[in-house]
């Protein structure tokens, strides 16, 4: 059983694709005739071109839109796809679930015939979030230890850029850091089985940090300290898109 069996039962509802992220994930892989998606979920940011979405969790699968492209069970250090079979290669909010990186970037690299476009985050912006910093250091445990570096990223990928991507305020998609002005959001548990560093950590060492957020949440406090934020309409995180030609 994947972790994704356990904790991605409502994925198809939390996590659908933002359009301006889409957007830039789409720019990524403008001229790719075929793309594969790999540790592809329930279906976000595949652009047209996806001919096969590879996906080891079959609630994953089962959540996939009638109209996504076909998927087939498989991890990423292993592709059951041939050499050079697709111009592009994507993978979104995945590595860090790998158990080999230097397997799976391989594994991309041998498959796509021209490009690689990997959304992540980097762990040393995303751990100065008000959420993780202030409140939940349980999660920011949690997102530490999947954590893939970017320079390790890059270094696999030679000549690779890598791209900020900035979370609008009102980000349709519920990873981790998607309610940064709408921290309310946060204290729903709808939205916390779909953020992998929550549903993954354990809700009795999320507690206090989630009473002490309701607290100031009702006292004004947390506003008064955050005001800046609300003037803001994106926000970087640390989520970021590294894109490689082959």
């Amino acid at each position: 059983m994947t972790v994704y069996d356990r904790i991605g039962q409502g994925y198809a509802t939390t996590r659908r694709s933002d359009p301006r992220i889409a957007a830039q994930v789409a720019s990524a892989l403008s001229g790719m005739a075929s793309v594969a998606n790999i540790g592809a979920g329930a279906g976000s940011y595949e652009p047209a071109a996806t001919i096969v979405a590879v996906e080891p969790s079959s609630v994953m699968i089962q959540q996939r839109p009638a109209e996504a492209a076909p998927a087939v069970r498989g991890v990423a250090e292993s592709l059951p796809l041939g050499d050079g079979s697709v111009d592009a290669a994507l993978a979104i909010l995945t590595v860090h679930h790998w158990t080999d990186v230097e397997a799976g970037i391989a594994e991309l690299r041998r498959v796509a015939r021209r490009r690689i476009a990997i959304l992540t985050w980097d762990q040393a912006v995303f751990g100065e979030f008000w959420l993780v910093r202030d409140y939940l250091p349980a999660a920011a445990a949690v997102s530490a230890g999947h954590a893939v570096p970017i320079p390790r990223l890059v270094d696999l990928l030679p000549g690779a850029r890598v791209e900020p991507v900035p979370v609008p305020h009102d980000c349709t998609d519920g990873f981790g850091a998607a309610y940064w002005r709408r921290p309310e959001a946060y204290l729903d548990p709808r939205v916390r089985s779909g953020t992998s560093m929550l549903a993954q950590a354990d809700p009795r060492e999320l507690a206090d940090g989630l009473g002490s957020l309701a607290g100031d949440l009702a006292s004004g406090a947390w506003h008064e300290r955050h005001r800046a934020l609300s003037v803001l309409d994106r926000l970087d995180a640390g989520y970021r898109l590294i894109v490689s030609s082959c």
